[in-house]
């Protein structure tokens, strides 16, 4: 990305943020709505990614369905937008509170705590995930995540401190082990750290079935549970008619690195399970199985396993 690209995109960021605090929560709601279907309108290389994807996780839908469920996807891809801009001007007791009364699994991320060696809370690119997060730092008094050093440094130092503003610890991922001793130190403190895991196309990441093809996901949670003895606990998120819906799953059981390939898949199926049942809340325009991706990048990724 040039430059000029990155400044521009900085300040897209910004004005959103600024627009979607000076707008009433409802017109920002119609007008984040309607932007997402112009998107699909205009049919552009990231929808048409989504509906393939989507393709997937549905595929006995018809060309009809599949263009309505597109449709309602970009709608909550909106939706997430929308309520990210908003969070850092909302009460976020009220937010907490409003995740508490239907999130459910809390039991497991206690249960979790309570043997003393930390929790990986592992999840998808779907719902509100910073919702959750608002949710999990006023239960936990804080956690840790991750976040990728994005250009320019602007924008990076933007989400930096709106996700701090959120009660998260954030841990710029830079390349080198510098985040992973951070992220063990936390977990060796007995608290939670929560990474996204479901795309991962490098040569580090994990060989994985998901909806009967072949891709390949993040093997940090797995690998950080198994050197620590803190439990991986999947958790899926996805929107509700007016708040969030947030799954804490059973805690997968991972005690050594030859385990971590197995607890990756199981991690895999956990959170098809939930996309399957709430696909239009996945926001995934990025290509995503190895099937997708061009013949040069497949083999750099075959040479590398």
């Amino acid at each position: 990305m040039s430059g000029f690209s990155q400044r521009l995109s900085d300040f897209g960021y910004a004005a959103g943020w600024r627009l979607a605090r000076w707008l009433p929560e409802s017109a920002g709601a119609v007008t984040f709505g309607l932007g997402a279907d112009l998107a699909v309108r205009r049919d552009g290389g990231g929808v048409r990614q989504l509906r393939s994807n989507l393709a997937r996780v549905v595929p006995q839908a018809d060309g009809v369905e599949l263009d309505e469920l597109t449709r309602r996807a970009m709608r909550s891809y909106a939706r997430y937008w929308h309520e990210m801009f908003r969070l850092p001007s909302m009460d976020h007791k009220e937010v907490s509170r409003k995740v508490a009364q239907s999130i459910t699994g809390v039991e497991n991320l206690d249960a979790a705590l309570a043997e003393g060696n930390g929790a990986v809370m592992a999840l998808p690119h779907s719902g509100n995930w910073d919702a959750a997060g608002v949710w999990l730092a006023d239960y936990l008094g804080g956690f840790t995540t991750v976040a990728e050093r994005l250009k320019p440094e602007s924008l990076y130092q933007r989400f930096v401190s709106y996700r701090e503003s959120l009660g998260f610890e954030i841990v710029p991922l830079t390349g080198d082990s510098s985040a992973m001793r951070v992220l063990l130190k936390r977990l060796r403190e007995n608290k939670a750290i929560c990474l996204v895991g479901d795309r991962d196309l490098t040569n580090s990441g994990v060989p994985v079935k998901f909806f009967g093809e072949q891709t390949r996901m993040p093997g940090g949670p797995a690998r950080l549970a198994a050197t620590t003895g803190a439990a991986l606990i999947p958790a899926g998120c996805w929107f509700t008619e007016d708040g969030w819906q947030i799954r804490l799953h059973p805690r997968i059981r991972v005690t050594n690195r030859s385990e971590v390939p197995a607890a990756t898949q199981a991690l895999a199926d956990i959170f098809a399970g939930d996309i399957a049942a709430h696909p239009a809340d996945w926001h995934m325009m990025q290509k995503f199985w190895l099937s997708d991706l061009e013949a040069g990048e497949q083999a750099e990724l075959g040479e590398a396993s």
